[in-house]
């Protein structure tokens, strides 16, 4: 058997009843760091218990053996992150994903999760929304991705660290409508806890009002696109015809600057002209 137990994001009282149970039944703990996961144990009062280190750099060597060993066996083995919920953004997907090949049945162990933490205090119905995790670090790539998901209908969600925040709601705020709504969630469940909602052109003015907004681990939520509004007669004639000789990407942004109208919605009518 394998548990995938989450584990508090930062307070210690959202440890659950049943993970506390979990963790003290298992034969031993899969974790990220071990520092991190003695710590955990240690609160919890939970004793002698072996601690496997799973990270991005040893998780597809590790795997085989760990799932014979545990179907040799017969083994109940838990998985953990540093915090909140294993695999998002996290190590484990590899070893969750061969637990079939061996015959391990898995079983989640709900708790805390920075995700839906955030969503929850939002203040809107929230019909859908796609989880990113982290936009790549690399400037010119991170505003790749973000042209990449500017089309789609629902509230983007991303994890970001404090020595990129800038950069990213930066581009963010560049890249996407400046209509759309930005909530910024950091520390959540920790002592400087802050839930912040602005329109997104405004995301880069806020951050740098106050250097302590720049600190801690971010949630960030940028809504959904505006309704599309029908291009004029011209602005559709001119980018039918650059699609005849260039990618969507390329016809929509010659477009924008041939004729004024926003990147975004000429992107979204090439990719509509394109069929999908």
């Amino acid at each position: 058997l394998l548990s995938i137990v989450a584990i508090p994001i930062g307070n210690p009282s959202d440890i659950t009843l049943r993970a506390i149970e979990t963790l003290r039944a298992a034969d031993a703990i899969i974790c990220e760091e071990v520092k991190e996961a003695s710590i955990l144990l240690k609160r919890l009062e939970i004793k002698d218990k072996e601690l496997i280190p799973l990270n991005e750099h040893n998780e597809v060597e590790l795997v085989p053996s760990l799932m014979m060993r545990m179907f040799q066996n017969n083994l109940h083995l838990a998985l953990i992150s540093d915090c909140g919920t294993p695999v998002f953004s996290d190590p484990g997907a590899h070893l969750v994903g061969h637990a079939a090949d061996y015959g391990i049945q898995v079983t989640p162990v709900p708790g805390a999760s920075s995700l839906m933490a955030a969503l929850s205090v939002l203040g809107v119905k929230l019909e859908r929304f796609l989880f990113a995790g982290f936009l790549p670090t690399k400037a010119t790539a991170r505003r790749t991705e973000i042209e990449k998901l500017s089309a789609i209908p629902a509230a983007l969600v991303f994890y970001e660290a404090p020595h990129r925040i800038e950069e990213t709601i930066a581009d963010l705020s560049a890249v996407l409508e400046p209509g759309r709504t930005l909530v910024v969630a950091r520390e959540l469940t920790k002592l400087f806890e802050q839930v912040a909602a602005m329109p997104l052109a405004e995301g880069p003015a806020w951050l740098a009002a106050d250097p302590n907004r720049r600190r801690g681990e971010f949630v960030l939520v940028v809504s959904g696109p505006p309704p599309r509004t029908g291009l004029d007669a011209e602005v559709e004639r001119v980018l039918k015809a650059l699609l005849e000789e260039l990618p969507v990407k390329q016809a929509a942004k010659l477009a924008a600057a041939i004729t004024g109208a926003h990147k975004n919605d000429l992107y979204r009518r090439a990719i509509d002209l394109k069929g999908g």
